[in-house]
């Protein structure tokens, strides 16, 4: 009887174990955006993104938050994360433009940092220099051409937060106005 009762417990405990195993295995883990690979990762699980050519530019982390610059398809985008209360990174809003190489994003600025505008360009860019005027401030850039790459600018000082974008002008690298 006790051998019969050992045997029992032990095929039960092997049986438990075995279900244990295999929940978890089953059982979907969250993805986050702590690292490169993680991040290609939760790109790749996003609806739109699963079979899009992902190519990591930048990565900007702060505090609480993490904004990366990258090309899907050769097309300029952005993915930002929160981190949550264990320290992970969670994608909290994803964009991308196609069929263009050069976009503007405007990250959420979660940290209280000064806010910046972010521009992703590609290998196809040929926007030497960038001009816009915020809040009455001109603004002017230098870009890489024909590079894929990520460069931030800093926005004036504004009270409420707010900005307004005017007068867009782009040139190449001879100083000629592009049209666009």
């Amino acid at each position: 009887m006790w051998k019969s009762r050992k045997l029992l417990v032990g095929i039960s405990t092997i049986v438990l174990v075995v279900i244990v195993v295999l929940y978890n295995l089953n059982t979907t883990k969250p993805l986050y955006g702590n690292d490169d690979e993680s991040i290609i990762k939760v790109i790749g699980s996003i609806k739109g993104y699963e079979n899009k050519k992902v190519e990591l530019i930048d990565i900007k982390e702060t505090i609480n938050s993490k904004v990366v610059g990258f090309l899907a398809n050769n097309s300029p985008a952005i993915i930002q994360f929160t981190k949550n209360e264990k320290g992970n990174f969670k994608w909290s809003t994803i964009e991308v433009r196609d069929n263009t190489s050069f976009t503007m994003f405007l990250p959420n600025n979660r940290d209280n940092q000064k806010f910046q505008m972010m521009i992703v360009t590609n290998n196809e860019n040929d926007i030497a220099k960038f001009q816009v005027n915020v809040n009455g401030k001109l603004i002017e850039q230098t870009l890489t051409i024909n590079q894929a790459s990520v460069t931030w600018i800093d926005l004036p000082q504004s009270n409420d937060k707010s900005y307004e974008f005017r007068h867009y002008k782009y040139y190449d690298i001879d100083g000629k106005e592009l049209m666009k």
